[in-house]
């Protein structure tokens, strides 16, 4: 059963990498992605923070259909899915996903999945923050459908 958090608080990566590792000995490989707040390119406004925000339980719902989806595709031996909200600074973590499979392949198979249909399909509404005291809603990126398409059925 995979493990699903949307707080927002930080997370240790090594922490939440042995709790998901303890006592298994099949484990051949582990898919991990790590996603961060990103200052924007030097061509673009100068962006201060990042603020998400979400309906908690359709959120909880949704990213745990989509942790099913991939422990159902891989036969994963264990899956964690960390997404962060509220107000975030540049260089703050925002999402940790981590796959666990028999072999490497399908641990990272299932990570690129987890990512891909989380930036899609997770119910977050983002708000950047500029330097000039502005805001703005991050529109959805047609790069964001066009990967997680991949996995379409």
């Amino acid at each position: 059963m995979a493990k699903v958090n949307v707080q927002t608080q930080d997370f240790d990566i090594g922490a939440e990498t042995a709790a998901l590792t303890a006592g298994h000995t099949n484990i051949g490989g582990i898919g991990c992605f790590i996603g961060t707040v990103r200052a924007a390119p030097p061509d673009q406004r100068a962006i201060t923070a990042l603020t998400l925000e979400h309906y908690p339980a359709m959120t909880q719902r949704a990213l745990e259909k989509i942790a099913a989806e991939a422990e159902r595709r891989w036969s994963l031996l264990g899956c964690t899915v960390i997404h962060r909200h509220g107000r975030l600074e540049l260089g703050a973590n925002i999402v940790l996903v981590i796959a666990a499979a028999a072999h490497r392949q399908a641990a990272l198979d299932a990570a690129s999945f987890l990512i891909d249909w989380l930036k899609t399909k997770a119910p977050f509404w983002k708000q950047e923050h500029f330097l000039d005291g502005a805001t703005t809603w991050v529109e959805a990126k047609s790069t964001d459908a066009d990967a997680a398409a991949r996995w379409s059925d």
